[in-house]
């Protein structure tokens, strides 16, 4: 009943009214259309947080990755022969088929490894993404996933332990370097995961990504797509790039040139010997709660459609 009175609610709104580099970043283009009308000052998280199904249309990300929105999303499966989705409750193993299909493919490719049945899947996108109720920024058009660092050495958790249990963390010296429990394991199976085609970014947390650096004797292009980031020391972030056709969609600005090695380590520097603080500069700007009327319009069909 939920999902249906939502529905006839957004239906009634509309009859009534005649690219930087991490997770949360969007390359939205401020030239396509958005809602409008009484339905553009509602809050769009309230909206899209109270759906609880994917929409019956034909796969499609609409707008960036933290403003838009996914129809004709699908459910990952919450177990299957090399992955376990966990955190169910909060009903974010929803994706767009193509985020899906990678994400089995990653899991094969990670029980290949020592002490690793395949991977444990954190928070994919809402039933039909938008922005979510708590939490990211991002994951909204239904081509970002997390997978936990912790190896998946059970496929048989309950509900109940995948509650409950927590991913390990990776991380010593605030992000700096790895700690004793990264394996070439981890090293393997984010080589997997950026060498795909279909990925245009991955997050890590910057020790991480220096590591991979320092340890790669050959070919490094993939290096190109692993991205250090604040967090991402208990999971890492997988952002897919548009799928071809897809003319909704739209893309982060390219990775920069180069494999991003000195520029990761960088970060590390400035973790290790933090620059000064600039007295001159602003005050950061309170981040404003997304409305319908920031989103792409086709947001508003996808919040009504059965």
């Amino acid at each position: 009943m939920k999902r249906f009175s939502l529905g006839m609610a957004v239906a009634l709104f509309l009859g009534a009214c005649s690219g930087a580099e991490g997770p949360g970043n969007s390359n939205s283009a401020a030239t396509s259309p958005r809602v409008t009308g009484i339905l553009s000052t509602k809050q769009a998280k309230q909206l899209f947080g109270a759906l609880e199904a994917g929409s019956r249309q034909s796969p499609s990300a609409y707008g960036g990755y933290a403003k838009g929105c996914a129809a004709g999303s699908v459910q990952l499966e919450e177990t299957g022969p090399t992955w376990q989705a966990m955190r169910l409750s909060r009903n974010r193993n929803w994706a767009l088929p193509v985020t899906i299909d990678y994400l089995k493919d990653l899991s094969r490719a990670a029980a290949r490894e020592p002490d690793w049945d395949g991977i444990y899947i954190g928070d994919l996108s809402q039933p039909r993404g938008g922005p979510m109720l708590t939490g990211h920024r991002s994951h909204q058009n239904g081509l970002d996933a997390d997978i936990w660092m912790r190896p998946a050495d059970r496929l048989n958790l309950t509900r109940t332990e995948r509650e409950t249990m927590s991913s390990t963390s990776m991380r010593r010296s605030k992000g700096a370097f790895v700690n004793s429990k990264w394996t070439q394991a981890h090293r393997n199976i984010l080589k997997a995961a950026a060498s795909d085609p279909r990925v245009a970014r991955i997050f890590v947390f910057p020790g991480a990504k220096v590591d991979m650096c320092n340890a790669e004797t050959g070919d490094r292009s993939y290096l190109r797509k692993i991205r250090p980031w604040w967090g991402h020391h208990y999971h890492f972030h997988v952002r897919l790039t548009c799928p071809d056709g897809m003319r909704g969609c739209v893309n982060q600005d390219p990775v920069p040139r180069g494999d991003g090695c000195d520029d990761a380590q960088a970060w590390v520097n400035n973790i290790l010997d933090p620059p000064p603080p600039d007295p001159n500069a602003p005050p950061p700007t309170p981040r404003s709660e997304l409305t319908m009327g920031d989103l792409p319009a086709q947001c508003a069909a996808v919040l009504s459609s059965n």
